[in-house]
């Protein structure tokens, strides 16, 4: 290393913190119009998360590919809309979608939203009454390793 540099971050995850840095950085010189584009997106980002039952696909979505009719089932939803939410998360990018068979198979395609709302759902969480949201529920928005 040159003198006068160091190293920001150490370990596992040095890669994605330099990732992140480097972003914040990038973000810090766009001028004007460009910004707010970026504030525009991130926008349409948040409000596609900004529906309960999109978050229940999600969260029906974190162990893994189901089918159409295991994620009703999961989310206690209706066919008709699920089917709408699970359309219009794949065009955003946010799931994957294959067939097999007759079913129709969904996964997360960007796990960045996955740790996006289980950081929101904990945060809020441990804001909230302790005893309002029992430690298995909050366990089931913990990173599984």
């Amino acid at each position: 290393m040159a003198a006068g540099h160091r190293k920001i971050v150490d370990g596992p995850h040095a890669d994605r913190q330099h990732m992140r840095l480097y972003a914040y950085a990038h973000i810090a010189t766009l001028v004007e119009p460009e910004l707010e584009r970026l504030f525009q997106t991130v926008s349409g980002y948040f409000a596609l998360l900004a529906e309960p039952t999109r978050l229940k696909i999600l969260n029906a979505l974190c162990d893994g590919e189901r089918s159409v009719s295991d994620i009703v089932s999961k989310t206690g939803a209706t066919q008709t809309n699920v089917s709408r939410h699970l359309n219009l998360m794949y065009s955003r990018g946010v799931l994957n979608r294959r067939r097999d068979g007759a079913m129709t198979m969904y996964s997360i395609a960007d796990r960045n939203v996955v740790e996006l709302c289980r950081t929101a759902c904990v945060r809020i969480a441990g804001m909230a009454d302790e005893k309002a949201v029992p430690d298995k529920t909050l366990r089931r928005f913990m990173p599984q390793r």
